[in-house]
């Protein structure tokens, strides 16, 4: 009996989390969206560690800047900054919506999706593809010293 009240809790817990951290991605694009005086986003130094250093996007680049232009509801240009930008916003609400709903009633729903090895490769595939893409296109269209001013570097 205790072992199952510990793994319960454990399950609501990692729950709970999960709505924590799809809130979290959910609201702070929101702020900078409401705070995106002049298009400042347009021009500022990106937040990502690894552009700071390379000045190469990695994959998750633009995903914060495409959420807030979806909430200002241009999604040509969030779309144009990640591909993913609106389907996070998706992902996130259902995740909200499902994992309260597994809190209420107690029991697991899509467990066996969320935790399907075949589409987390198929989706690292996706992601990795869709990064090499964008890498090229970043290397034709910009210049070394573009690049160059992208990183803390210069």
């Amino acid at each position: 009996m205790i072992s199952t009240d510990y793994t319960n809790n454990s399950r609501v817990k990692r729950k709970v989390y999960g709505i924590i951290g799809a809130a979290i991605t959910l609201i702070i694009p929101f702020f900078l969206m409401l705070n995106n005086h002049n298009d400042h986003l347009e021009t500022d130094q990106s937040f990502c560690p690894f552009k700071m250093v390379t000045g190469f996007p990695c994959p998750g680049c633009g995903i914060t800047k495409s959420l807030v232009y979806f909430y200002q509801g241009d999604i040509y240009k969030s779309i144009s900054y990640h591909i993913l930008g609106p389907f996070v916003i998706v992902f996130c609400w259902l995740t909200i919506i499902i994992l309260i709903t597994e809190i209420i009633t107690k029991k697991e729903y899509f467990t066996g999706l969320l935790y399907n090895r075949k589409l987390a490769y198929n989706m690292a595939y996706f992601l990795a593809f869709y990064h090499l893409i964008r890498l090229v296109l970043f290397v034709r269209n910009n210049s070394f010293d573009d690049i160059l001013h992208q990183s803390i570097w210069f």
